[in-house]
């Protein structure tokens, strides 16, 4: 039936599901991004998987982001991290696209500021450029986009084919704030307002942010489509 939860054996201690040898079926998060990793756990609890990260996996890799679109980067960062580990790995790419900049910083917002990444510069340049553009110009969205890779040497996952990717987007309308507010989330948390609120990610609670946000919604797709296969078997979704 639609949406049925999996029906299978379950690792006591991490309450993962196993697969047809007994293992725990296990996905690499694919980012060293501490901020990152603690919103997909958050997000992805309750899926019938082991997250892993690559510390834990044993992976020292740090692939660059040079691709134009987020799509691309995730892409890249997923295919890495799978055929690197031999385990299915999931990595996103998002960014914040502010139409009074032409979609700036987009593709290039976790280093918007330059090297070494730091999000408080990054945040700041933005807030300098904005600096005489009125509050009904100031719009803007969060956009993820999250691709879970398959190693090509291994089996189907989650009715993906060895070697081949699936995407899941998700997208945050709002607007961006005349000054950092709040002291949660990471990245353009602080200085970005959601539609519709007039508290930042930033003062939002992890449940309300989580509800709202481009990588709760990409997260969410993501979530319905491994519950909805076999994993470990290569089924496809009912």
């Amino acid at each position: 039936m639609p949406g049925s939860p999996l029906r299978r054996p379950r690792d006591a201690r991490r309450g993962s599901a196993r697969d047809v040898e007994g293992h725990a079926v296990r996905l690499l998060i694919a980012t060293r991004n501490a901020g990152k990793v603690r919103e997909l756990r958050r997000l992805l609890a309750g899926v019938p998987v082991e997250l892993v990260t690559p510390d834990e996996a044993g992976v020292p890799l740090e692939p660059e982001e040079t691709g134009e679109t987020f799509a691309a980067n995730a892409e890249a960062k997923a295919r890495a991290f799978a055929d690197a580990s031999g385990l299915p790995a999931v990595a996103d790419d998002s960014g914040l696209v502010v139409d009074a900049l032409g979609g700036r910083p987009g593709v290039r917002s976790a280093r918007y500021a330059g090297e070494p990444r730091d999000d408080r510069r990054n945040w700041e340049k933005l807030l300098a450029e904005l600096r005489d553009v009125p509050a009904a110009s100031r719009t803007a969205r969060f956009e993820c986009v999250a691709a879970l890779a398959v190693p090509a040497a291994g089996p189907a996952f989650a009715a993906i084919p060895p070697g081949e990717v699936r995407f899941f987007r998700g997208t945050c309308e709002g607007r961006i704030g005349w000054a950092p507010r709040g002291a949660g989330g990471f990245g353009y948390d602080p200085v970005f307002l959601p539609a519709g609120r007039e508290a930042t990610f930033a003062e939002l609670p992890e449940e309300e942010k989580d509800a709202l946000s481009h990588r709760g919604a990409a997260a969410r797709s993501l979530a319905a489509w491994l519950r909805g296969a076999r994993v470990g078997t290569g089924a496809r979704p009912t």
